[in-house]
């Protein structure tokens, strides 16, 4: 198996658009070596638990709206390409992602990372749902094959808080400090919602390299 480590955050649209297309290309590639794991990095670690509205964040972090539309102008434009319409009008609140972090630490466990990685990105880009509320993440969890009940116990208490808090400093240590940034094998570096065409390069070359392996 040849292991994809993700570092990403589930409120990253290009994060939602690098796993469409990574997605799109193990899919036409029709490859069984790729073991994807997914890795914490907040966005915004400052952000209070309960989470702020979304203008006061987008007047925050933009200056206001006409600065946030020219942020988000290249994100429009690559959602559509890649066929994925993001609602940001539902979006009314900007979450604090630990607890979706910690949500998708324990999917690991149940072999269910990658689909609540798509069912939380669905969640917030699609539906405008507010991804830090705990009874939204236990439906979510649902959804997506984990046990609500126990996601929502676990939720209840500070279980792996602390955890996720390291592996996301961790990760800053290492020298991620943008998502999504994806490591190949455990040495190729690649940042940024890269295409579709670009991960079929990638995974064929790697299928390459196994295939001549096998017959040296």
């Amino acid at each position: 198996m040849v292991r994809f480590d993700i570092f990403s955050d589930p409120i990253c649209p290009w994060c939602y658009i690098g796993k469409t297309h990574l997605d799109r290309a193990i899919k036409r590639t029709a490859v069984s070596f790729i073991d994807i794991r997914w890795h914490p990095f907040q966005l915004n670690p400052d952000m209070p638990l309960e989470g702020m509205d979304r203008r006061a964040y987008l007047e925050q972090k933009f200056g206001g709206q006409s600065g946030a539309v020219k942020a988000y102008a290249p994100v429009v434009e690559h959602a559509q390409k890649a066929g994925l319409q993001i609602n940001f009008e539902a979006i009314k609140k900007t979450p604090n992602t630990l607890n979706a972090h910690r949500l998708i630490h324990w999917s690991e466990a149940e072999g269910c990372q990658n689909a609540l990685v798509d069912a939380l990105f669905d969640a917030y880009f699609v539906q405008g749902k507010d991804i830090g509320n705990a009874e939204e993440l236990c439906e979510i969890a649902q959804s997506a094959g984990m046990n609500s009940e126990l996601a929502a116990r676990l939720l209840a208490t500070d279980s792996d808080m602390s955890l996720i808090s390291e592996r996301d400093q961790n990760a800053r240590k290492m020298g991620v400090g943008a998502v999504p940034t994806f490591v190949v094998a455990g040495q190729h570096v690649v940042q940024g919602g890269q295409s579709e065409e670009f991960w079929n390069t990638v995974i064929t070359e790697i299928s390459d390299n196994i295939a001549q392996a096998e017959l040296s």
